[in-house]
């Protein structure tokens, strides 16, 4: 039996301490900040570049030089490399401005293709990987990042290699870089930040599948608190790379049934050693209810291997007239029923031409991964209920590790639509907030809690962003925009939060959608429940509304105040009869409006309306809706309007 390591001994990963948080000295609260940032419109407006030779326009995709970090991300089955920019506001999101792998496999060439022994890195891989180094260094130089702002991480299959200490001193020396291999402790530190830096909260059993090896533990994140096992995690050399391996290595010169025996007594230990892990991880008492009650775990996966996994699940609701509509890995969920449907992914592996960002490599260890997966599934208490994929990883957590608590703490979603939101956006935040009901007394009445208000935020902050779109394109782009479009690539953010918002910005242009734009908005819908959608068509209306009365986002103290309120009422319909919302208008009341407000909003608050009309409510065959009405009356209203 394969003795299980124990690879970390602490508790908790706490908030960066204070000494931390002042190497970031960029801690000014994110509204000062969103407020202070601009955007250039034309090339002709982008600024001239500062320090250096030379002026000229620095587009934003470019970064800044002093917040640029480059990291590099030795593992097992290829070397990953990156640029990153750190710079407030839009660290906690971690933008990427250059991403590239080189396929090398320090795992693989580390064992004899005929004996199948270990055998030490061989000379031309180190010099294939000095070469790629030194040419990242180079490209690192261009946008403007040092050296010393260029980190080489390095995981398990150069922490085994026979002649480890030899191959980190040849990269020194030809290339001048330090490489940071990472003690089986600190590995574990850093993937759980790059696993929670791509959630804004998560409760469950977390496992990362390298090429060499495999960890487990759990987690409860929210915001810069992340709590794991007080052991740490357990690790298993069980990796998609070394699984295939063993595996096959099982079998070699047996027969069928000598194979079989000697692959289910491996299956049996290592059924046991995930069963011992889960009682010595000591999971908490409420994530042990919540399976118990609701059918399983929660489990996060990272790691190539899983992503591989994951990318097939994405395949099979993509293809034979399936539309999921989200081609995100981070924050895709399976159930249970397709995550540990092994032998359907298996086949596809081996029989679909081309599937989408599965490589023939990861072809090959698909066999392994469905192994590890029908171990899982009869190994863990209680179940698996959900299968969530995380893009995190060592390059996330190393990143996230660097950012401040407060920044951490931030929502990814509002963060990433924060340039887009104009002066007013507080304002109009209050206002949609205004236009939800107040739970009622006994909670029979409630707007769903999944929206949060991040989701609201979020919207607030990007209604504006289309509207110099025409009307063919507006809605459609909208409807995209967190998909394919200028959200999509936001890191941090659920592919639920993203129809949220993607449908309440595609109501905001009053949904006007050419023909083969309908099946993609129902594929959104199917993400999260009718009444979700219906409330994101309500408020994407009132968004509507929002922009007509202010059209540049913000609010002229001179001109009529606005009051949006909103209650729940059982009278609506012909019969009073129906359940619905009552929202109301309240105009100030002047002398002269030469804008003619009340008229304005009379006019435009029927597009409110009709959300409420049945044949708008949402499901089948009971749709999920409520009757609107909107109330626009004239009132003394005392105070000023706010900007900011």
């Amino acid at each position: 039996m394969t003795k299980m390591e124990e690879f970390s001994d602490f508790e908790e990963i706490s908030a960066i301490s204070e000494s931390e948080d002042q190497e970031c000295d960029e801690t000014e609260p994110l509204e000062s900040m969103i407020d202070n940032l601009a955007f250039p419109q034309t090339i002709d407006s982008f600024p001239a570049e500062v320090g250096g030779g030379g002026g000229g326009w620095r587009p934003p995709w470019l970064g800044h030089g002093d917040k640029l970090v480059g990291v590099v991300d030795m593992g097992s089955n290829g070397i990953r490399f990156s640029i990153s920019d750190l710079t407030p506001p839009l660290a906690r999101i971690m933008p990427t401005i250059l991403m590239y792998r080189v396929g090398i496999s320090l795992y693989d060439c580390q064992y004899d293709s005929d004996t199948g022994e270990q055998v030490p890195i061989p000379d031309d891989v180190i010099s294939s990987i000095c070469s790629a180094l030194s040419r990242f260094v180079h490209v690192c130089d261009d946008f403007g990042t040092p050296k010393d702002r260029v980190h080489v991480l390095a995981t398990e299959a150069t922490r085994a290699a026979i002649n480890s200490d030899q191959f980190l001193k040849t990269i020194k020396e030809k290339t001048g870089l330090t490489v940071e291999l990472l003690p089986k402790e600190e590995e574990g530190r850093i993937g759980a930040l790059g696993i929670a830096s791509g959630f804004s909260r998560m409760a469950g059993l977390v496992m990362d599948l390298g090429g060499g090896s495999t960890q487990i533990t759990w987690m409860l994140s929210q915001g810069s608190d992340i709590r794991i096992s007080p052991h740490g995690s357990f690790s298993f050399p069980y990796g998609a790379a070394a699984l295939t391996k063993k595996l096959r290595d099982l079998k070699h010169g047996k027969s069928k049934e000598e194979a079989e025996v000697a692959v289910n007594v491996f299956r049996g230990e290592m059924i046991e050693q995930f069963r011992d892990a889960y009682h010595r991880l000591q999971i908490p008492e409420e994530l042990i209810n919540s399976a118990k009650q609701n059918g399983g775990f929660q489990i996060y996966l990272s790691g190539g291997g899983f992503r591989g996994w994951g990318y097939l699940l994405l395949y099979l609701n993509q293809v034979h007239g399936k539309h999921y509509p989200i081609s995100i890995i981070n924050g895709y969920t399976a159930g249970k029923e397709q995550f540990e449907d092994t032998e359907t992914l298996k086949d596809v592996a081996k029989a679909a031409k081309n599937v989408f960002r599965v490589s023939d490599r990861r072809r090959s260890q698909v066999p392994a991964v469905a192994f590890l997966v029908n171990v899982l599934a009869e190994a863990i208490p209680h179940g698996i209920k959900e299968a969530h994929f995380c893009q995190g990883g060592v390059r996330e957590g190393y990143l996230f590790k660097q950012l401040p608590a407060s920044v951490r703490r931030q929502a990814p979603l509002e963060v990433a639509t924060g340039p887009f939101a104009r002066g007013a956006r507080r304002a109009i935040q209050r206002m949609l907030r205004n236009a939800i009901p107040n739970p009622t007394k006994d909670e029979s009445k409630h707007f769903p809690e999944a929206f949060g208000d991040h989701v609201i935020d979020s919207f607030a902050n990007s209604m504006y962003a289309h509207m110099f779109m025409s009307l063919e394109t507006a809605s459609a782009a909208a409807l995209s925009s967190t998909s394919v479009g200028i959200l999509s690539t936001v890191h941090g953010v659920s592919h639920q939060d993203r129809a949220r918002l993607a449908l309440m910005l595609e109501a905001r242009y009053r949904g006007e959608l050419p023909p083969r734009e309908l099946d993609f908005r129902t594929a959104l819908q199917r993400l999260i429940t009718p009444e979700e959608v219906w409330w994101a068509s309500y408020l994407g209306r009132v968004g509507y509304l929002i922009t007509t009365l202010y059209p540049t986002g913000k609010i002229d103290k001179s001109k009529a105040r606005i009051v949006f309120s909103a209650q729940w009422s059982w009278t609506m319909g012909k019969k009073k009869d129906k359940e619905g919302i009552i929202f109301t208008i309240s105009v100030q009341k002047t002398a002269n409006d030469p804008g003619r407000t009340k008229e304005t909003l009379e006019q435009f608050s029927k597009e409110v309306e009709k959300a409420g009309k049945k044949k708008n409510w949402v499901g089948k065959p009971e749709p999920w809706g409520l009757k609107v009405k909107v109330k626009v009356i004239e009132e003394g209203i005392l105070g000023e309007p706010e900007n900011e």
